[in-house]
């Protein structure tokens, strides 16, 4: 297989994934299923709807003051309009072609801030290590929360409990030989690897060194606070999910972020996702549907009109500066 195809493929398959599963998502409702889901979509408090949008802005912003933080030891600190404008550009970026946000991210910083791409580029892989490390964190707190009810969802569903925990164990042992193999080996793949990983956690632990460490934790915490706001704010566009509680949200919250991970913007598995893991709380897939796609349509007409504005906005008020 050619690189061309691999390329190609790598940005054809999300986007099919995500048009099939709007497919599937259709036909697997009955006509009056869908007349309760467009009219719950129809009749959404737009009050809830441009706060839980709002919330997403400000998430943005605290990632561009956030992002300053890890420029600054390098010796840049760029105008936070342009920060501003660079993330959304490159979350708007991902929708269409996935990763390919990060890159213009950095090239974006080079180009109007005059930072080198590779150190603008280095600061972004250390903020997603900061997400990934979030969202594990967040995974952790749900399953601490709700133990009871994963438990029994995974026993209905035919998980056998003394089964998952063997497969979980052997894991471990299979990871801490991989470790152990590599840490030893002189090959050269193995050379590769500890050079990434060591870089990856110079960059964790860089935060810990740097001036305003901080402020760094408390807007990497706003931001993923801002986050599941988003989703607890929309909860109460559907009668049914009001009564939902914080960690019952966080079960959808954790399916969602996986669902973004697989498909270009979690188009089509998104919602599906989100209703999916409602379920599990009593909440009817109907309900369950409206939210997820009323949170999915939120979101991504944030990220599509404030992406596109400041497409324009940013060589604009850069020509002017």
């Amino acid at each position: 297989m050619t690189s061309t195809l691999k390329k190609n493929l790598k940005i054809i398959l999300p986007i099919a994934l995500g048009v099939f599963l709007v497919w599937y998502s259709y036909n697997s409702t009955t006509p009056e299923n869908r007349k309760e889901i467009i009219f719950y979509i129809k009749e959404a408090d737009p009050f809830y709807v441009l706060l839980s949008v709002f919330l997403g802005i400000l998430g943005h912003i605290s990632r561009a003051v956030r992002w300053n933080y890890l420029l600054e030891p390098l010796g840049y600190k760029p105008r936070i309009i342009n920060n501003i404008l660079i993330i959304l550009i490159s979350y708007f970026a991902n929708l269409g072609i996935p990763r390919t946000g990060e890159v213009l991210r950095a090239t974006a910083l080079t180009t109007y801030e005059n930072v080198p791409f590779e150190k603008g580029f280095g600061t972004i892989v250390t903020e997603r290590v900061i997400d990934v490390i979030m969202l594990l964190l967040i995974i952790l707190i749900t399953f601490l929360l709700q133990t009871d009810v994963i438990m029994d969802m995974l026993q209905e569903r035919g998980f056998n409990l003394n089964g998952l925990l063997i497969l979980a164990g052997s894991v471990i042992i299979l990871f801490i030989l991989f470790v152990a193999l590599i840490k030893k080996s002189k090959n050269a793949f193995a050379q590769k690897i500890k050079t990434f990983v060591k870089g990856l956690l110079d960059g964790v632990f860089s935060i810990f060194k740097m001036k305003h460490k901080w402020l760094f934790i408390f807007h990497t915490l706003f931001i993923w606070g801002c986050y599941i706001g988003m989703l607890w704010i929309i909860k109460f566009t559907v009668p049914e999910t009001i009564s939902l509680t914080l960690s019952q949200l966080l079960v959808a919250f954790v399916a969602g972020a996986f669902a973004m991970a697989t498909t270009n913007g979690g188009i089509g598995l998104y919602p599906i996702a989100v209703s999916s893991a409602l379920t599990i709380f009593g909440i009817s897939t109907v309900s369950g549907d409206a939210f997820g796609w009323i949170i999915w349509i939120a979101q991504t007409l944030m990220i599509v009109v404030f992406g596109a504005i400041s497409f324009i906005l940013l060589p604009l008020l850069n020509r002017i500066k």
